[in-house]
């Protein structure tokens, strides 16, 4: 199924990934998908792609080591649909603006990826693709909450001496990104590598380190 893509002009860099993102399915990312007849909760999170000083970026944050759900676990701004939104980018932009700041007039929404299932916590994610066309700063609203938000260039999650895989407790590996002691794992290192691959940024690498999860 193709999802809408808005007609909003966007950089060179972002056409292939504009394209392909809206035609991918869902198990072509992950083979965690809502179970027919599922209860999930419905929750969003923005995958924010913007330009700076090293090329395309995204924005991160660093949940507080505090939180029962995901503790000081790196992921994109994100959460729970509220009764108020009107649809998952509506969730999305809101959430950004409660744990970030972001404005949501800063942000431009190009189209949005499959719902995927999050089997740990039963939430149902679509994640909504975005440009960042007026980027400006940002910060962790709420300490507990968010313990920090950064924006990561692409080429460093896919230079392949970044590129790991990361073992859970339960004995599940998954891919995983190991940056300068930022270490990206779970759902949102899954849709970061489909981004790469979408996009076109990803490069050659061999999955042979494993990081093991505490």
């Amino acid at each position: 199924m193709t999802r809408p893509v808005t007609d909003v002009v966007l950089p060179a860099w972002w056409h292939p990934l504009a394209q392909r993102a809206a035609a991918v399915e869902g198990r072509e990312i992950t083979r965690f998908l809502p179970p027919p007849g599922s209860r999930a909760r419905a929750s969003a999170v923005l995958i924010l792609l913007g330009e700076g000083g090293e090329g395309p970026d995204v924005l991160l944050m660093q949940r507080a080591a505090t939180l029962r759900h995901h503790a000081g676990q790196p992921s994109f701004p994100g959460g729970v649909t509220e009764p108020e939104d009107a649809d998952a980018v509506a969730t999305a932009l809101r959430e950004a603006n409660e744990e970030v700041g972001l404005d949501p007039a800063s942000v431009t929404v190009v189209t949005t990826l499959p719902e995927l299932w999050i089997n740990v916590t039963n939430y149902r994610v679509t994640p909504v693709l975005a440009w960042w066309h007026t980027a400006h700063p940002i910060l962790a609203i709420d300490p507990a909450e968010v313990a920090m938000a950064v924006r990561v260039p692409l080429r460093d999650l896919a230079d392949p001496a970044n590129r790991v895989r990361a073992r859970h407790p339960t004995g599940y590996i998954g891919p995983a990104f190991d940056m300068d002691g930022l270490l990206v794992w779970g759902f949102t290192a899954g849709v970061l590598a489909t981004v790469l691959r979408l996009g076109g940024w990803e490069r050659p690498w061999e999955p042979g380190r494993i990081v093991e999860l505490e």
